[in-house]
């Protein structure tokens, strides 16, 4: 395992029952927006949340002396759950952070008191190849996933196309823009809010290039998720996915397929950011999935 810092911080009382909440690819935690967090310590959990490797306050690793897979960053799970003390916690995991959860529900099932899945897609089904493909214009295998929506695909492809914003601003204007286009069109979007949160992030960063490093540890072992192993998640399951998910539309109802006796929630409106708009009715299922265990 690789000596890596990781920056967690954690909520509510220590007697409560644990919640470790894991963010998407190249993502920070205080993408886990502090009123959802607020919400669920206020309904008696204790709430831990963590920068992956390379995003925000965590270590940054300098990828070509040494290189790291997705079973590293997988393995920083444990690493946050032991620095706090957790023999076990309810996993609740956004986005790529719900192939970590799948996959640590998997492998160490006495790690795990619930799974939480938002806006994710099912462990072997090979997300990125759906996406890669889709960018690149790519006729899609009959059993592939469902592609990301017209919208998502035209964003990215402009946005490999052109060049990289220079300056803080132009960075910023640009973290808003993906910020927009993954919000969704039904909710309204608080661009003021957006930019607090994306100059937030910006400035926290010890090196905002360094989260390219997670394409690069995809790359250096693909075969991080493997096929035919949800049937083995012994943990009680609630997959959310919002009606406007704009990355990995109907990706959940899979993950409920494959996964015995998991529960799909659709959350109207919502797409694959987590607005103000739901934290109430986000935070309400959590609080109801992991209550009492």
């Amino acid at each position: 395992m690789q000596n890596v810092t990781i920056w967690s911080e954690e909520f509510g009382a220590e007697t409560d029952a644990p919640i470790l909440l894991i963010m998407g690819s190249m993502s920070q935690a205080i993408l886990w927006p502090d009123e959802f967090v607020g919400r669920l310590t206020a309904g008696g959990r204790r709430v831990i949340r963590y920068d992956h490797r390379d995003t925000g306050m965590s270590g940054t690793v300098d990828f070509a002396a040494h290189p790291y897979t997705w079973n590293d960053i997988k393995d920083d799970v444990y690493r946050v759950m032991d620095a706090h003390g957790l023999d076990s916690a309810h996993l609740v995991c956004h986005s790529a952070g719900g192939l970590l959860g799948q996959y640590v529900a998997v492998e160490r099932p006495e790690r795990v008191r619930s799974l939480t899945v938002i806006g994710s897609s099912p462990l072997g089904g090979r997300e990125g190849e759906v996406i890669m493909r889709a960018l690149m214009g790519q006729p899609q295998p009959e059993d592939s996933l469902p592609e990301p929506e017209p919208a998502f695909v035209d964003f990215y492809r402009a946005l490999i196309a052109g060049p990289p914003p220079e300056g803080r601003r132009a960075t910023i204007d640009g973290m808003i823009a993906e910020q927009r286009l993954l919000h969704g069109d039904e909710l309204p979007f608080d661009e003021d809010a957006a930019r607090r949160l994306q100059e937030r992030i910006y400035d926290r960063a010890r090196d905002l290039s360094a989260v390219a490093n997670h394409r690069l540890a995809a790359m250096a072992k693909p075969d991080f998720e493997p096929e035919g192993v949800l049937h083995r998640v012994k943990a009680p399951t609630l997959v959310i996915e919002g009606s406007c998910e704009p990355a990995k539309p109907g990706h959940s109802a899979i993950i409920a397929e494959r996964v015995p006796g998991a529960r799909l929630m659709i959350i109207e409106g919502m797409g694959h950011t987590l607005p103000p708009e739901v934290h109430e009715e986000l935070a309400a299922a959590v609080l109801a999935h992991t209550a009492g265990r």
